[in-house]
């Protein structure tokens, strides 16, 4: 049995709480999430802040929105924030 990725639980997370219609491997790790990528909006943001938050135990503040540019930058977040716990 294999572990998914820091990224691909990251993707599944996103797809899951916003119910997108594609899978992870359809998200690329440096594709805007925003726009021209996913075409997600300010409330997918907040949803995604309280999804990403809950699920990898991290407090993502007001300051801290520019990680939703891409699945990398989520990632490094996620990882920054857990060592420091």
């Amino acid at each position: 049995m294999t572990t998914a990725t820091l990224e691909t639980q990251v993707k599944e997370c996103i797809i899951a709480r916003l119910d997108l219609d594609v899978t992870a491997d359809e998200i690329e790790n440096a594709a805007p999430l925003f726009g021209e990528g996913l075409g997600l909006d300010s409330i997918d943001a907040l949803e995604l802040v309280i999804a990403i938050g809950k699920q990898f135990e991290v407090t993502i503040g007001d300051d801290d929105m520019d990680i939703f540019q891409s699945v990398d930058r989520i990632c490094e977040f996620i990882r920054a924030n857990r060592s420091e716990q």
